[in-house]
């Protein structure tokens, strides 16, 4: 499934968003909750505003430039400094896997028809209307 702006899409399950609420930008800020929680039914309609890949995980990234540059320069090494960055790839490489099993997905922001916005979920909890 491609999520692109404008694909009208439903939610995929219910939604309950709990915790803390902001108040709207130039109000000043409350020391009590404004409200306990919301739930958001499956099957609520909205049109996407917004869609960004997810950037990749400090360990999957750290991976990535050391796997490059042990291919690169592994050969020229040090037999010690090799095997430790050997090691230290090695220790990553369960990172990377989950991270390519996954894949590097997406988040969106949408907008509901009730006027709700839902902003930074992830392409999964939604589905072409």
């Amino acid at each position: 499934m491609t999520l692109t702006v404008g694909r009208r899409v439903r939610l995929t399950a219910d939604l309950v968003l709990a915790g803390s609420v902001t108040l709207a930008a130039g109000t000043p800020p409350e020391k009590e909750a404004v409200a306990g929680s919301l739930a958001l039914a499956a099957g609520l309609e909205g049109t996407v505003e917004r869609v960004s890949e997810r950037e990749q995980p400090p360990e999957v990234r750290e991976y990535v430039r050391l796997k490059s540059l042990l291919d690169d320069y592994g050969p020229q090494m040090p037999p010690g400094s090799r095997e430790r960055l050997e090691q230290e790839v090695a220790s990553l490489e369960a990172d990377w896997t989950a991270f390519r099993q996954r894949g590097p997905g997406v988040t969106v922001r949408v907008r509901l028809d009730n006027g709700f916005v839902l902003d930074d979920v992830t392409g999964d909890v939604v589905r072409p209307a």
